[in-house]
């Protein structure tokens, strides 16, 4: 009798370690982790969703290259104003670029991520899995022993009711698993499945890049051509000529004028600046060649005999543009025969200038320090190819460039 008692005994410990080692200890608990992975499921099925949008939507953004040659047309009977609509065509090109590349940053550590989910979703599945197995192994090893024992040598109809809740416990665990299990099988397929549309969305995205940087040198090379085809046009030879003279005044003009905007400034804030003779950095990060030098010259396509007022620096696109030395900026902005051009006031009525940049990176009114980067190189306004333009000016009057910078 004393045996049988321990055996009982040992059985109800057994259903209390079982019940106790419940995740969540019980129950109740166990709910909430159901309702846990049910609301993750319901979240990665909305991230799905927002991918998939994502994903559709990406070529939609694309230039549309056709419309841009057309609108274009239009405009070629006055070269200033062709030439001012392409480099804005060409500005949002490149900003578009800007933007898919930040995307692909973005989306590569979206993936990172997303990798890290998925194997930390497979592990808690394979757990889930490692843990109805042995459950079951536990089952079939009993083979029922486990509810005969709970159920015979009752003390009562109470004891009965009190064993019978046991054995309700312990179903409902083993019901609770196995949607604990499926659970997570769903989770892991939307976290592959959104997994796969985000490596999508990165190679879709990189092809964007491709199709757009190929859409960028397509109108770079055309407006080579539109210009250099205007201007080598016997027909057009006599107005070729009187308007790039016209070009160079209006340069002079503009150059001038802000020259004298900061004298006024000058008197009105009583500013102090002072150049103190040191020697220039050299204003671009890399360059290939001099494609053009300071001093007069016979012009490559309207063959005019042409002061050049600065050095041309034949760089790649997008190379840093450096503030020769420090100062203040006096302009940061566009027009279409310097295109988007620095100004830089050095002191003692020193200044630099550098023109044709693809994107400008200070403000007028900003405060450089030499070898600050300014600009890139590009090549909007009079240009037909990626350079710096780069000049120096003293007391109003373009000087060497050579006199304050050393080729490195």
């Amino acid at each position: 009798m004393k045996k049988r008692q321990r055996i009982r005994v040992a059985v109800f410990a057994s259903i209390a370690v079982l019940l106790l080692g419940i995740p969540g200890t019980h129950a109740a608990n166990n709910s909430k982790g159901n309702e846990a992975i049910a609301q993750s499921i319901k979240e990665k099925q909305n991230q799905i969703e927002q991918a998939e949008k994502e994903k559709n939507g990406l070529k939609k953004n694309l230039s549309n290259v056709q419309q841009i040659k057309k609108n274009l047309e239009s405009k070629k009977k006055d070269l200033k104003e062709y030439i001012a609509e392409l480099d804005q065509q060409i500005a949002l090109i490149d900003e578009r670029l800007t933007d898919l590349n930040g995307q692909i940053a973005v989306k590569e550590v979206e993936i990172s991520d997303s990798e890290e989910e998925l194997a930390n979703a497979v592990e808690r599945e394979t757990d889930q899995m490692e843990s109805m197995i042995i459950r079951a192994q536990q089952m079939y090893e009993k083979n029922g022993s486990l509810a005969t024992e709970l159920l015979s040598n009752t003390a009562g109809f109470g004891d009965i009711l009190n064993r019978a809740e046991l054995m309700e416990k312990l179903v409902t665990y083993d019901k609770e698993q196995w949607t604990d299990y499926q659970n997570y099988r769903k989770y892991v397929e939307l976290c592959k499945k959104q997994l796969e549309i985000e490596k999508e969305i990165l190679d879709q995205t990189k092809e964007n890049v491709v199709l757009e940087q190929n859409t960028l040198e397509l109108f770079m090379e055309q407006k080579k051509l539109d210009i250099e085809a205007y201007e080598t046009d016997i027909n057009n030879q006599e107005k070729a000529i009187a308007e790039y003279e016209e070009m160079i005044r209006e340069q002079e003009e503009e150059i001038r004028a802000l020259e004298k905007a900061i004298e006024e400034e000058k008197k009105k804030l009583s500013l102090k600046l002072t150049y103190d003779g040191g020697t220039f950095t050299f204003p671009v990060a890399s360059y290939t060649r001099v494609s053009c030098d300071y001093g007069w010259r016979i012009h490559p396509t309207l063959h005019v005999k042409q002061f050049h007022n600065g050095v041309d620096l034949a760089s790649p696109k997008g190379t840093a543009i450096y503030a020769a030395y420090d100062g203040y900026v006096v302009a940061a902005t566009y027009s279409t025969t310097m295109g988007n051009y620095v100004m830089i006031n050095h002191g003692d009525n020193l200044y630099t200038i550098y023109m044709h940049a693809s994107a400008l990176k200070v403000s007028a009114g900003a405060t450089v320090k030499k070898g600050d980067t300014i600009a890139l190189v590009g090549s909007t306004g009079r240009s037909t190819g990626n350079h710096l333009h780069f000049s120096v000016r003293v007391n109003g009057e373009y000087v060497s460039p050579w006199e304050y910078i050393v080729k490195p």
